[in-house]
């Protein structure tokens, strides 16, 4: 601990880095995901084929994408753009997964209504699909936003910066207190992005909360009438 305040303005750098490195990849992630997880939802095979390939990407060993990446996209080895793409693919296979998924909460009788009404498959996915499958979406997101924050650290270890230097360089100076700043700094991080994330769900999706208060008094009705029957 004492390492980390003494050297804090240290760790503020390479927490903005580390963060830079994570929330790009996903922003990139959810641009190419939402769209897609959209559009092949329904289609059934096309579904199957694209969670295949997904789960393929996502199996790769991180440091061996970090590594091949450069020669075949022709970067330097120290480009930090090789993180950002190899944590654009990790972050869109989970997230075309989940697209499909959150679109599947929506009840199918309030699709059924907005096609009744004359909504286009675009209009119906934009303005009632999506807008109701964002606590599902929200949940995922933030689920590939804590993995990322925690891959960052990987790339360390091919010399790009973010938290994980503290890591490596802790272990090559064998200095536990630095390598223990920089545990705590990423797991702080990814508390707080998370916590975040959760707000940001909240705030898009009030009627939850309306719901949630809604069956309140319908539950202190049912059980306050078994009593009024004893009393009888």
């Amino acid at each position: 601990m004492r390492w980390l305040i003494d050297n804090f303005s240290v760790v503020v750098d390479l927490t903005k880095t580390h963060l830079y490195l994570a929330l790009v990849p996903l922003l990139i992630g959810l641009l190419i995901a939402v769209p897609v997880g959209t559009a092949i939802r329904g289609a059934s095979w096309l579904r199957k084929i694209t969670l295949i390939v997904a789960g393929i990407a996502f199996t790769i060993p991180s440091l061996a994408l970090f590594v091949t990446i450069p020669s075949v996209v022709g970067l330097q080895i120290l480009d930090p753009l090789n993180v950002v793409i190899a944590l654009t693919i990790y972050s869109t296979a989970l997230l075309i997964r989940a697209v499909p998924e959150a679109l599947d909460s929506v009840p199918a009788d309030v699709v059924d209504s907005a096609t009744a009404m004359g909504f286009t498959r675009l209009r119906r996915a934009l303005t009632v699909e999506l807008p109701l499958a964002l606590p599902v979406l929200v949940a995922n997101v933030r689920v590939v936003a804590v993995t990322n924050i925690s891959l960052v650290s990987v790339g360390s270890l091919i010399g790009i910066g973010g938290l994980g230097t503290l890591f490596t360089q802790g272990y090559q100076r064998d200095y536990p207190d630095q390598i223990l700043a920089g545990i705590i700094a990423i797991v702080v991080l990814a508390l707080a992005f998370d916590l975040l994330l959760f707000l940001v769900g909240r705030a898009l999706t009030p009627w939850t909360r309306q719901q949630k208060v809604r069956r309140t008094p319908l539950v202190a009705g049912q059980s306050a009438a078994p009593a009024a029957g004893e009393a009888s």
